[in-house]
């Protein structure tokens, strides 16, 4: 690590950091649009709380997959802590009678996602106070601890040698209502907010995106990407702006406010300005209404299916669940209006884009 510092204000709700490894001889080589995968470790303070849980000394030697370590160990470096496990929820509506974990498994999964968001292993061992289990069978409810996947936001040929990222801190902070008074956060973000200093190693190993690559460097690109999502495309302008094509670039991002959380604001600001980039960005919070991305693509309807229409490729980056959801509605009106289609025209015609790589998405 080179670089980890903070990309929105202090006072933003959202906490964005910019990192910078050094990959040189490393081995590693990337493109634009290609993800790296961190391999985390968990916070020691929660280790700790959950072998004092557990009642047992933490350099007690445990069996697992891996081998023989100690039980600090295999916390920190080998099982998931931060989220709730299935298999251990499962044990304790089943095994252990805990009537509440019954009752949100044998009912809707959206109210089980709900309770379970923010809640780690410690809380569920905390539902049986009773229930006092080995280590290796508390460590059998507990699934293995996984790589995190962050889009990179770096361009090879800019940014020689080094390898950046955007992640998003997840916290789920005691001020929140937690009764215990603890702090909650993601496994990853936290580990390289709080725990990864200028100068340490981390482990990471690149994933290939081939659906996701930058097309020839004349043919025109919009991109939609906000808050996180923008990371790919911050990537993609640079390349971009570094080869000798004519492809236009037209960025849509997101946040709630310019001052706060608009991330690399000025780097945006300059590509504008160096005739790089046609910059549109949707700030949610700072009128009645909220706006976002698929507002502001469906004010420029016309615009946007006339690119399309001229070979122009769209990329979505960001929130699976609402935001690119928004996002193919509103180019589905977009081609409906301008396109001349009907309904169902023109979501076959958003399938023929998806096809034929006109319409590509990253989302999560």
């Amino acid at each position: 690590m080179i670089r980890n510092e903070l990309l929105t204000a202090p006072e933003s709700e959202k906490e964005v950091r910019h990192l910078i490894l050094d990959i040189e001889g490393s081995g590693l080589e990337y493109e634009p649009g290609d993800a790296v995968n961190v391999t985390p470790a968990n916070e020691p303070a929660l280790v700790a709380a959950i072998i004092d849980r557990l009642g047992v000394p933490g350099d007690t030697v445990i069996a697992d997959r891996k081998g023989e370590r100690t039980l600090t160990n295999a916390l920190i470096h080998g099982f998931e802590i931060t989220s709730t496990s299935p298999y251990l929820l499962d044990h304790l509506a089943n095994a252990r009678g805990v009537t509440k974990i019954a009752d949100l498994l044998a009912g809707d999964r959206a109210e089980l996602d709900a309770w379970c968001r923010g809640r780690d292993v410690l809380d569920l061992l905390n539902l049986d106070p009773t229930w006092s289990p080995t280590p290796e069978a508390f460590l059998s409810e507990l699934r293995p601890l996984a790589a995190r996947t962050y889009s990179i936001s770096s361009s090879p040929s800019v940014h020689s040698g080094t390898l950046h990222l955007t992640p998003a801190t997840v916290r789920h902070l005691a001020s929140e209502g937690w009764t215990d008074g603890r702090d909650r956060g993601g496994a990853a973000s936290t580990y390289l907010a709080d725990r990864v200093d200028e100068g340490d190693t981390v482990g990471i190993y690149v994933t290939a995106n081939k659906s996701f690559r930058l097309p020839e460097p004349d043919t025109d690109i919009i991109m939609v990407g906000p808050g996180t999502g923008i990371a790919p495309f911050r990537a993609f302008i640079h390349e971009r702006s570094n080869d000798d094509g004519h492809g236009r670039n037209w960025l849509f991002h997101g946040a709630r406010y310019r001052d706060q959380d608009f991330l690399y604001r000025d780097e945006m600001w300059a590509m504008e300005a160096d005739g790089n980039l046609r910059l549109d960005v949707a700030f949610s919070r700072e009128q009645d209404e909220k706006v976002y991305v698929s507002h502001l693509m469906g004010g420029k309807g016309e615009e946007i299916y006339s690119w399309i229409r001229d070979g122009a490729i769209l990329y979505v980056c960001g929130d699976a669940t609402q935001m690119a959801r928004d996002v193919d509605e509103t180019l589905t009106a977009i081609i409906r209006e301008y396109g001349d289609f009907d309904e169902e025209g023109a979501r076959a015609e958003v399938q023929r884009l998806r096809e034929a790589g006109q319409y590509r998405r990253d989302v999560y």
